[in-house]
């Protein structure tokens, strides 16, 4: 039996459809403080960090053998007064595991669960053609300065991987625009923006497409969410035009977990931000909704490429 714990986005959804078609049986898991977009009325099992114990002695219980990990999480914290007894045992790993970064991190939650027992399956391995076949997607072609964009977002996606951070950049004419960083792909196309009065504001064409976390923090704590409502952002002035958005996978990526992953909204963020268009790493990248992407990337006149060997 397979326990598929689920986070926010639409990769849930998505593996639970590929699981009904091929009629496998599986629990649907939810962490606490990450409700799943659509669970289309299933019943569900929920846990918390401090009772991860208690979750792991339930699914081996239940006779669970596998389990398989989707959608968005933000890194939690522990409140020690909720702690169970059967999670006590794990809090000195999860402690020091939580002051390491994102692969390191994974490694010691994964460790958990391999422990009791418990094999992990990665989403594309229940789908699998959530990894595309490499290959120029849309109908515009990258110009010669755009292939030199994308060699140098992967010289450094490979600089950042080093060291734990991100899987995207944005890079126009040979300079880094911007990396990734906690905020994610979202915010890091964000930072590209402008507006007169603060940020949160929705941009041009799909404001539901800017209610990301750190946008909402910021009008709640500047206050100016509703004043700027009707604000239009626009791209920066004194950053160069155009650009790739470039996602990889890091070096030392767990592909079972936490695969860097683009979809349909990606692809409209990047043409509200004025971006020449979205590359990513054949065989590392999970792309949602591929036709979706394509069309979009065909009405903005964007380039969309699943790039192959080396360079990616």
């Amino acid at each position: 039996m397979l326990a598929l714990i689920a986070g926010e986005g639409q990769l849930p959804s998505v593996l639970m459809a590929s699981l009904d078609r091929a009629s496998t049986l599986f629990r649907l898991c939810e962490f606490n403080g990450h409700p799943i977009d659509d669970r289309s009325g299933r019943p569900i099992i929920k846990f918390s960090l401090e009772t991860l114990g208690s979750f792991l002695k339930e699914l081996t219980d239940l006779g669970t053998t596998e389990v398989c990990f989707a959608g968005r999480v933000v890194r939690p914290k522990i409140d020690p007064a909720q702690i169970d007894p059967a999670t006590q045992p794990l809090v000195p790993r999860m402690i020091a595991a939580l002051q390491e970064g994102d692969d390191a991190t994974l490694r010691t939650f994964l460790g958990f669960f391999e422990e009791a027992g418990l094999k992990i399956v990665a989403a594309h391995e229940i789908a699998p053609d959530l990894m595309p076949s490499p290959g120029m997607l849309s109908r515009a072609l990258p110009s010669q300065q755009d292939r030199d964009d994308l060699d140098r977002g992967i010289h450094i996606l490979g600089a950042l991987g080093q060291v734990d951070l991100g899987q995207s950049c944005i890079v126009s004419r040979g300079q880094v625009l911007a990396v990734e960083a906690i905020g994610g792909t979202d915010w890091m196309m964000r930072s590209l923006m402008r507006a007169p009065e603060g940020l949160g504001a929705p941009l041009m064409e799909d404001g539901a497409s800017w209610t990301d976390p750190i946008g909402q923090a910021v009008d709640f704590l500047s206050g100016t969410g509703q004043a700027t409502r009707s604000a239009q952002f626009v791209r920066d002035p004194d950053l160069p035009e155009g650009g790739l958005l470039i996602k990889a996978a890091k070096p030392t990526q767990d592909m079972r977990v936490d695969v860097p992953t683009i979809g349909p909204q990606t692809l409209r963020r990047a043409a509200e931000v004025g971006l020449r268009g979205v590359v990513v790493e054949a065989g590392r990248v999970m792309v949602l909704d591929l036709q979706g992407c394509i069309d979009l990337a065909d009405r903005h006149e964007m380039v969309f490429w699943i790039a192959d060997g080396p360079r990616a």
